[in-house]
Parts: structure tokens; C-alpha cells; sequence
């Protein structure tokens, strides 16, 4: 039997974030995961020496984030980082997409989707948290599209 539970014991914009009791022991992990990311984001803050800078906002709930990126003379991702305020949702996800172009070569990264970014957050999600999770691919698609165009 599925149980809807809900925390609140932290702070009230995480009451957003409904997750789903069962036995499905993989959902647990990915529930887990997200979490993780929400309260120990990887590569939070901002960089001082960056070359790229980008900013998304989710006009639907006031989230937003900036993304910066520093590239070595081989185009390889040398430092990543980002900042902003957002659920935990729009957190985990940027947390786990900056740890994956974290070392990666743009080429590579400008073949990113959204799709991509579903896959590392590994959990289902409602039409109405799409723009949470896609904040931080937003961020680095306006990068993309500022330094190399909509090739």
C-alpha cells in the first residue's frame, strides 16, 4: 500500500517536495539521492574566475539560479559552479547535472537534453515540477546559446 508522507521538520519550501512510501526499495535510493543533493549540493557558489555565466528563472514559482563555467584552453569544463534559490527539487537536480559537466568537454555537453537530466534525478516527476528540475539545464542552454548560437 502506498502512503503519501511529508516532513515537516524541514523548512517549509521542502514541504513541496511529496514523496511516496513503498516497497520499491530503487525509489528509496533515488529518494535518498535527491535529498542528498538538496542539503549537500556539489559545486554551490559562485566562481570568481569563470568564462560562461547563466541565469534561468522559473516564473512560476520565483526559483532561480545562476550557473557558471570555467573552461581550460582544451575546452574541457574546468570548474563549474551555481547558486540561486529554488525547492529541493530545482537543487538536486542542478547539484547532479554541475556534477556530471564537471571535467566534461562542452562538445560533449552541448549534447545534453532534458531528457538527461530526468535520468540523473532519477525520479518521476508531474508536469508542474518540469521547470524545477529543468532550472539548471535552462541556465546552461542559455550559456550554450550565448557562446556557440543554436548550432
Amino acid at each position: 500500500m502506498i502512503k503519501p508522507t511529508l516532513t515537516y521538520s524541514r523548512p517549509p519550501f521542502v514541504k513541496q517536495l511529496i514523496f511516496f512510501q513503498n516497497d520499491n526499495m530503487e525509489e528509496e535510493l533515488y529518494k535518498e539521492n535527491i535529498l542528498d543533493h538538496y542539503h549537500n549540493p556539489r559545486h554551490y557558489g559562485a566562481l570568481v574566475d569563470f568564462d560562461l555565466k547563466g541565469k534561468k528563472r522559473n516564473t512560476t514559482c520565483g526559483d532561480e539560479l545562476t550557473l557558471y563555467l570555467k573552461l581550460n584552453d582544451n575546452g574541457v569544463i574546468a570548474d563549474v559552479g551555481f547558486e540561486g534559490e529554488g525547492c529541493a527539487l530545482s537543487r538536486a537536480a542542478a547539484s547532479l547535472l554541475v556534477e556530471k559537466i564537471s571535467g566534461a568537454n562542452i562538445g560533449d555537453v552541448r549534447l545534453l537534453t532534458p531528457g538527461d537530466v530526468y535520468t540523473l534525478l532519477g525520479w518521476k516527476v508531474g508536469p508542474s515540477r518540469s521547470a524545477c528540475v529543468l532550472l539548471g539545464y535552462g541556465a546552461l542552454e542559455r550559456i550554450l546559446k550565448e557562446k556557440y548560437g543554436n548550432a
